[in-house]
């Protein structure tokens, strides 16, 4: 201190200067404002440029394997396969009963679940045709269909049984209750994620013991699940936004609010972003890295998506299904 008063400018200035140094007003404000997440991009849907639109109207299911993609059609019975090479419909095959979405792609086979109690379809890629359907110990596919651990998975009737099907055997090998409102599950690191819409929780049940091991709560009317990114992601349609659940933890990491509530819609991961379609919100698009909902396409459409060849296939509204390039969506704005 001594040093600092006797200082080339001479005490007083110097101990003017300290005082200075030392003023409240000068130090860093403890009441400064937080810094808060940037509000999404809005955008009209209809300034997205699709790759390629493609007619397929009605109840629609979307999934993806052995290099295409296939779109189930409820009003017709069938199941449409699209080459992502061509954007062509290379095969529509017609099935015993009215397809209901959420097919999968697994074990050699395209898996779709048919409405009411006629149970899931195995159709062949190599010949285009019904190959077996499993129903025993099925009351009703009410849920998405999701591959783990050596099984098929999916909620089997109203009451959230989750059943645990053998795909060489055809039949129903375990079943786990999650009560309810259970209408959605995916499989992430050999543990199954089921959202119950009625609880506003998400289940997380081991593929090894087919015990449920713990309930996490998340947002409101969780309707759709996936994984990806590190984390588990469910999409609540009454709250409208997306939760973002650790799975080292098992705990609620993050909820971002998307806008109005829903009825229907789907999340998916892939890309490098968690993305959302539900009816009223064509699509948006999170940035899993910082939790922000980047893009929000606002319009008519929406309901269905899925990440698959490199590309995002959205259910453009009641009559088109479209292919756009992620990298375009980004760009949009």
């Amino acid at each position: 201190m001594t040093a600092m008063l006797l200082s080339s400018k001479g005490p007083i200035a110097a101990f003017v200067s300290l005082l200075s140094f030392a003023s409240p007003a000068q130090s860093p404000s403890t009441d400064a404002p937080k810094n808060t997440p940037a509000p999404p991009v809005r955008v009209a849907f209809e300034r997205l440029v699709p790759d390629a639109k493609l007619d397929l109207g009605g109840t629609r299911g979307l999934a993806a394997g052995d290099g295409s993609i296939w779109v189930s059609v409820k009003e017709t019975k069938t199941l449409v396969r699209i080459d992502p090479k061509t954007n062509a419909i290379t095969k529509t095959i017609t099935l015993t009963a009215p397809p209901c979405p959420g097919m999968t792609f697994a074990f050699d086979a395209m898996w779709v679940p048919l409405c009411g109690t006629a149970g899931i379809a195995r159709v062949d890629p190599k010949t285009n045709a019904v190959t077996a359907t499993i129903s025993k110990g099925l009351q009703a596919v009410t849920g998405p269909l999701t591959t783990g651990a050596g099984s098929l998975w999916s909620i089997s009737d109203g009451k959230g049984t989750l059943a645990r099907i053998d795909p060489v055997a055809g039949a129903v090998v375990a079943e786990v209750y999650t009560g309810g409102g259970s209408e959605s599950v995916a499989v992430g690191q050999d543990t199954l994620w089921v959202g119950n819409a009625a609880t506003n929780r998400v289940a997380r049940i081991s593929a090894y013991t087919n015990l449920l091991d713990e309930w996490i709560t998340v947002g409101k009317g969780p309707i759709s699940v996936a994984s990806g990114e590190g984390a588990v992601w469910t999409l609540n349609s009454k709250d409208a936004s997306v939760s973002r659940v650790d799975i080292k933890t098992n705990k609620l990491a993050e909820t971002m609010k998307l806008g109005a509530p829903f009825v229907a819609g789907q999340i998916t991961v892939g890309e490098g972003s968690v993305w959302v379609s539900a009816a009223g919100l064509p699509l948006a698009r999170i940035d899993p890295r910082t939790n922000r909902v980047a893009q929000i396409f606002t319009g008519v459409g929406g309901g269905m998506v899925v990440v698959a060849e490199g590309a995002v296939w959205i259910a453009a509204d009641a009559k088109t299904l479209w292919r756009v390039d992620p990298k375009r969506i980004e760009a949009t704005r």
